[in-house]
């Protein structure tokens, strides 16, 4: 994780598309049209991401491994303007990244409208 979040920050795709298996799957449950399969797709992903959000960084804030599989919380620092969290799957093999499913959702605003009605002030 180490080296894809150094490749993601340095903006580097050779690094990038290096860490992923040939096999590797990106699964996006709540969003199955950002699917992902391979190495190359993944390259031409984060191209389109870097072009658009050229100040974004990448950070992973807590993890628990276990077997071949990280579990990881996630911050993508403006990704298209807004901040991203949420909880990234990865499951490698040999080095390599295989497999992933994403849960990442855009940041609310702290003043922003929620369903229920607005927020309760905090003490």
């Amino acid at each position: 994780m180490e080296r894809l979040i150094g490749a993601l920050n340095g903006k580097d795709l050779d690094a990038i598309e290096a860490c992923f298996g040939a096999d590797f799957v990106g699964e996006w449950p709540a969003h199955p049209a950002r699917d992902v399969h391979g190495p190359e797709q993944v390259r031409r992903n984060w191209e389109m991401i870097f072009k658009t959000s050229p100040d974004i960084t990448i950070a992973m804030t807590n993890s628990v491994e276990v077997g071949d599989e990280v579990w990881g919380e996630w911050h993508y620092t403006r990704a298209a303007g807004q901040d991203l969290r949420g909880v990234i799957i990865i499951t490698e093999s040999n080095g390599l990244i295989r497999r992933s499913r994403f849960y990442m959702e855009p940041v609310d605003a702290a003043d922003s409208a929620v369903p229920g009605g607005p927020r309760l002030a905090r003490d």
